[in-house]
């Protein structure tokens, strides 16, 4: 896949929106949960639906405001080779810690969304779209003559995009997760089937990292 190409950054979105809906951590076995717990499959949507609005305000609310910072052009790359190194940052952090924030356990089961929203950000999953989001920036680079506003409403529809994407993306291979769990797989899955995955998202999220830096420069 080449990350240099509009259709590349494109498609990473989606691998990373397929890759984030299959990590339990990030909420599909709560789905799996509620709809248990309600004695009926249907109870799965609602639940997935809720944890996808969730993770969606998380990937706007880390990249709006890199739209806003992609008007300063003149430190464009410097931008780019920031967000990578935030991004190997908390992956280094992660990897090193292994530890959940506490304050995620305290959240009612019926919030799922602010589950959600909030999980997406302390374990770097809206993160790690930032440097797909920038260098697609890179690559749809507006004309300096352009006003501010015209050039704040391009960048900004461009992450609402990456955004929507990357959501119907998690939530396509979660669903089938959670679907496929609950139907035939069983808890017992779970248990035995994954391995060591706050590891393997820990590297993920350094990989991603020093791939925007390395495009960067």
């Amino acid at each position: 896949m080449d990350l240099t190409t509009a259709a590349g950054l494109w498609l990473a979105v989606i691998l990373s929106g397929l890759y984030h809906g299959l990590n339990p951590g990030m909420g599909w076995p709560l789905a799996v949960s509620s709809a248990l717990f309600e004695r009926r499959a249907s109870a799965l949507w609602p639940a997935l639906g809720a944890l996808s609005l969730g993770h969606f305000a998380a990937m706007l609310g880390i990249l709006l405001p890199f739209s806003m910072m992609t008007l300063l052009i003149d430190y464009e790359r410097e931008i780019r080779i920031g967000a990578g190194l935030i991004v190997i940052a908390m992956g280094l952090y992660l990897a090193i810690t292994r530890r959940h924030p506490r304050f995620l356990a305290r959240i009612p089961p019926h919030r799922l969304a602010l589950w959600s929203f909030l999980v997406a950000l302390a374990h770097g999953a809206a993160l790690m779209l930032v440097p797909i989001y920038l260098g697609l920036c890179a690559i749809e680079e507006l004309d300096q003559g352009h006003k501010a506003a015209s050039a704040l409403m391009t960048t900004t529809t461009l992450a609402l995009g990456v955004a929507i994407l990357h959501t119907i993306a998690m939530m396509g291979s979660g669903g089938a997760m959670a679907y496929a769990v609950h139907r035939w797989l069983g808890l017992q899955f779970l248990s035995r089937s994954w391995f060591d995955l706050e590891l393997l998202w820990a590297l993920s999220l350094i990989v991603v990292g020093g791939i925007g830096l390395l495009t960067a420069l």
